[in-house]
Order: structure tokens, then sequence, then C-alpha cells
């Protein structure tokens, strides 16, 4: 899942990814999207321009967090999920100009007026 709009869990967000079959036909992925308040959309197909985001944000949380280093529970492997993500959304990308993620969201968690 890849959190739009400078990331976060909350109400209203939207994840996109893949057409691959556990996003399209699984009720795992609507009831936890359910759960967090959220809305899924999928990559158009036989269309690598946003594919390729979705790709991207795959290969990257691959090598700078799944096998970064080796977890001993799933409360670790989560915990460093959480460290990335905010890590992750907080520095420069190329792609925004020098900016960060969370640069481009009006209201960040915590932060509503």
């Amino acid at each position: 899942m890849q959190p739009q709009g400078g990331g976060g869990r909350r109400r209203g967000a939207s994840a996109t990814d893949d057409n691959a079959w556990p996003y399209r036909k699984s009720f795992a992925w609507r009831d936890a999207l359910a759960d967090l308040g959220a809305t899924g959309k999928l990559t158009r197909a036989h269309r690598p321009q946003t594919n390729g985001k979705v790709e991207r944000f795959h290969r990257t949380l691959l090598d700078e967090w799944a096998y970064l280093r080796p977890c001993t529970s799933n409360t670790e492997r989560t915990a460093a999920l959480a460290d990335f993500l905010h890590a992750y959304h907080h520095r420069c990308h190329t792609a925004l100009g020098g900016h960060p993620p969370i640069s481009r969201v009006n209201n960040p968690a915590g932060q509503y007026t």
C-alpha cells in the first residue's frame, strides 16, 4: 500500500497499488482499508507511468525496511515500519524537486486546523 498525500493513517486516505490478485479480490485487503477508513485505488493496466511509482515504493520498502536487518518478532517489524515511513516521508525526494513528501500535505496528522 502506498499512502497518498504524504502518508499516515487518517480517515479519508487512499491506497494505490498494482492490479495483483490480492488487491483485486482479497477480502482481507478490503477489510483493512475499511478499518482505516481508506479507499483502494488500483493502477491502470498496461500503464507503466503509474505502476512504476508503486513498484519503486515496493523496491524502497524491500531495500530500506524489509531486508535492512532481521526482526525477531512482528511487533519489532511493525515498529521498524513506522520508523521507516516517518523517515521516508520527511526526507527529500528528487521527484519532488528536493522537497519531502510531507510538504505536500495540507493537514498532516496531529496538525489539523
